[in-house]
């Protein structure tokens, strides 16, 4: 198992990007990099340093999970990714360019489906590819190509209210995938699910990653979920949040849920990860007594 303390470029995955181009043609993830990023948040009087000389890079294709305490500043860093956030400094860019705004390259998943629920099941599919004005019908073979992947093509028709809250989970990966992203940023998607519905859909999207090879930064904090879908797991520190720990997960793919009580490899990646984290939160809760003990 490979631990370095900071993440550097790693010209072994860009190296690998050619081999991950999907097998329908499309262009592969693109690499992202964070340069010396640092943030802070104005609350009341005070500055909150959320980051701090953040410095990480994703090679294309990747799949990175990002775990670490509460408040260290992981949802700042995947906004900045994907040009909803701007660092105060330091620079991120997307595939050698500075992220500055908003790209059609790169798509979120959020712990909240987000579905419309006045259109039904295809029509919320379509829904990005209509914002791009594809026309109706290439909208359409889209939309059930998706849902036929997703396993929902018979719920095309269907009104999304009367979905399992799993049925609509993979819904909205549909709609962020059939617009062929090469980055999605995903922030806790499974959170919201009941464990087995969560298991489920961590195999369905690990089957349709595999397939299409976007570069995945994925927020969570599940460790076993870090560690059974991604490439890499980064650690970050507590707030202000900065890298202390990127592993490399070196299980086979294609990864089955089983991995999580069969693989001795999986169990020291967790424990490793666990230990680790357990020190940041720690170091996370004695930073806000400190804090609550200055504000008084």
């Amino acid at each position: 198992m490979r631990q370095t303390s900071t993440a550097h470029p790693r010209p072994e995955a860009a190296d690998r990007a050619e081999d991950r181009r999907p097998p329908d043609g499309n262009p592969a993830g693109a690499p992202i990099e964070f340069r010396r990023v640092s943030h802070n948040f104005i609350h009341g009087r005070r500055a909150v340093l959320v980051l701090e000389e953040f410095d990480l890079d994703i090679g294309a294709s990747e799949f990175v999970s990002i775990v670490g305490p509460s408040g260290c500043g992981k949802t700042t860093a995947l906004s900045m990714a994907g040009g909803l956030e701007r660092p105060r400094a330091g620079t991120v860019a997307l595939d050698g360019k500075p992220v500055s705004g908003t790209s059609d390259d790169v798509a979120f998943m959020f712990a909240r489906d987000a579905l419309l629920p006045w259109r039904r099941v295809r029509r919320n599919v379509e829904l990005g590819l209509e914002v791009h004005k594809i026309p109706a019908a290439e909208r359409k073979r889209r939309a059930d190509e998706w849902l036929r992947r997703v396993r929902l093509e018979e719920f095309a028709d269907s009104d999304v209210l009367h979905l399992s809250q799993g049925m609509r989970q993979r819904v909205a990966i549909a709609r962020t995938l059939v617009q062929s992203p090469r980055v999605v940023l995903m922030d806790e998607p499974f959170a919201a699910l009941d464990a087995q519905t969560r298991a489920n859909q961590q195999q369905e999207f690990i089957r349709l990653w595999e397939a299409e090879r976007p570069t995945v930064v994925f927020v969570t904090h599940d460790l076993e979920e870090a560690i059974l879908l991604s490439d890499r797991v980064v650690l970050m520190a507590a707030r202000p949040g900065r890298i202390v720990a990127d592993i490399k997960i070196d299980l086979p793919r294609p990864r089955t849920q089983r991995m999580r009580t069969s693989s001795p490899e999986f169990a020291e990646y967790l424990e490793t990860l666990s230990a680790r984290l357990r020190d940041e939160v720690t170091a996370a809760e004695e930073r806000r007594q400190a804090d609550e003990e200055a504000s008084t």
